[in-house]
């Protein structure tokens, strides 16, 4: 079993930044592909950022591209998402997820990962 912790979320003014953190423990495979996905009340779960089998391979949404960064700390066993420049529209429920055998094509599709965290709240003010 995996587990995944996230933390970091708040209350930002929109421009702002946020870094979120998501603590991996577990037995793991040694190159799990880890994402970030987005909630928004009244809204699917959307696909934000990845990478893909532990490799330095990074995919993004459009809607987030040039403002976030999603990055991994293997000594820490801690994947990151480094927000900038933050909009209201970014406002939701920020989930860490994980799988070991997805491939690429799925990489932006929730029902293929396995393993999620908890959530923490981005709420961005205009």
């Amino acid at each position: 079993q995996v587990q995944l912790e996230e933390s970091g979320g708040g209350l930002v003014q929109a421009g702002d930044s946020l870094r979120l953190s998501c603590a991996v423990s577990g037995r793991t495979s040694s190159r799990p592909t880890m994402a970030w996905f987005r909630q928004a009340p009244g809204k699917g779960r959307e696909f934000v950022a990845a990478l893909f089998r532990g490799g330095t391979n990074t995919y993004y949404a459009d809607s987030v591209k040039g403002r976030f960064t999603i990055s991994r700390d293997n000594a820490r066993s801690t994947v990151y998402l480094q927000m900038n420049s933050l909009r209201p529209e970014d406002t939701a429920v920020y989930y860490c997820a994980a799988d070991s055998r997805l491939i690429l094509s799925s990489i932006a599709t929730a029902t293929q990962y396995d393993y999620w965290g908890q959530g923490t709240q981005v709420t961005v003010s205009s």
